[in-house]
């Protein structure tokens, strides 16, 4: 029995591994760009809500853009502050700024998908690109995300923001999306493949040529989808469009949390969803503790005198090649390698965080976001 469930985990392990290690060499990451690598008009569309202590640096970081031609639309989601007013502070009258005022949210409607159907709505621009009011923009980061664009043939680029970590919960938490993505899912395949279910994007950051949007029917689509992201990556699959996955490489960079509770809530926003329901997220929960827990119960039990087969070498592999593996990604996305170290309690908080969704699910009938519910 428990020679089984080395092998099983070794191979869960090895395949890990070799997928993690064909995206070193496909998954691309964005470059700085000259500002003249595309003539195009662009939309900047934001989504707000609740955002003045950060929206004004955004605004800043966006309108200091080496590529200068777009507009940038922000759409007030019934903020409690004053998010309109920190934003037009922060422009000092540029006139590509437009601020618009959210209306009411239809029934069916996600608020998120609702004030980015809005805002697409308002859009003038030949490319549209979604971004949150808390990711940050280098300088020559658009001319680099359209030179991708252009580079890449793509109708639909999903990026990568790096993520910005200081607290540990965050640190803990946080690189485990680039975990995910890296050693779970091939970027050969999404690129080059029309199976829905190997779609993956990150609503931090997206942009759709304007023929591609419409032809998917937006956010129309995806209207009561909390994964809208996803979502929508995977009807551009269905409608045979390109594709493409890229790492923001330090360009364009997003701190999603500041402390275990929003950390915590969150993660438990999406996560649910994210494994296609209580099943799935529960199935999800014992793979990950079956892989990157179990071998530190077998290396113990192994020095306490249980029989083990091929104790200790092979238990310690495992926990190496655990380790290697979040140790790796950390280094391809930006993040503290030195982090890797604590696997076991970053397992033990995400299964809080699953834990958190099941009680919202159980007791609301979905999650809490922002102080509002997160379903329609």
């Amino acid at each position: 029995m428990t020679a089984a469930l080395l092998l099983l985990i070794t191979a869960a392990l090895s395949g890990m591994i070799l997928i993690l290690l064909t995206n070193f060499l496909t998954f691309p990451g964005l470059r700085s760009a000259g500002p003249s690598a595309v003539d195009l008009k662009i939309s900047i569309l934001i989504p707000a809500r609740n955002e003045a202590g950060s929206i004004g640096t955004i605004v800043n970081s966006l309108l200091r853009q080496s590529y200068s031609r777009f507009e940038l639309l922000i759409m007030d989601d019934h903020s409690q502050d004053d998010t309109v007013g920190s934003a037009r502070k922060a422009s000092r009258g540029d006139e590509r700024l437009r601020t618009l005022p959210g209306r009411p949210i239809p029934s069916g409607w996600l608020a998120k998908n609702w004030a980015c159907h809005q805002l697409a709505a308002q859009a003038s621009g030949d490319i549209l690109i979604f971004t949150d009011a808390d990711v940050h923009w280098q300088s020559p980061a658009l001319a680099a995300l359209l030179s991708e664009f252009k580079r890449s043939g793509a109708d639909m680029l999903a990026v990568m923001p790096t993520q910005k970590t200081v607290t540990w919960t965050e640190r803990l938490c946080v690189p485990l999306m680039a975990l995910a993505l890296h050693a779970y899912l091939p970027a050969f395949a999404v690129h080059r493949t029309r199976f829905p279910l190997l779609a993956a994007a990150n609503g931090q950051c997206i942009a759709f040529s304007r023929a591609a949007y419409d032809r998917l029917g937006g956010h129309a689509s995806v209207r009561d989808d909390i994964l809208d992201d996803i979502g929508l990556a995977r009807q551009a699959k269905r409608a045979s469009l390109q594709l493409r996955l890229v790492e923001a490489d330090g360009l364009i960079s997003c701190r999603m949390y500041r402390d275990w509770r929003t950390v915590r809530e969150g993660f438990a926003k999406n996560i649910l969803a994210g494994f296609g329901g209580v099943a799935g997220l529960l199935a999800a929960t014992l793979f990950h503790w079956l892989v990157f827990l179990a071998p530190w119960v077998l290396l113990g039990l192994g020095f306490a005198g249980a029989e083990v087969p091929g104790h200790p070498l092979w238990t310690g592999l495992l926990i190496f090649a655990g380790l290697s593996l979040r140790g790796m990604t950390a280094w391809r996305t930006g993040q503290r390698v030195r982090d890797a170290l604590p696997l076991p309690i970053s397992v033990l908080l995400m299964s809080a965080i699953a834990a958190q969704s099941l009680w919202w699910h159980f007791r609301y009938g979905g999650p809490l976001w922002k102080g509002r519910r997160a379903i329609p």
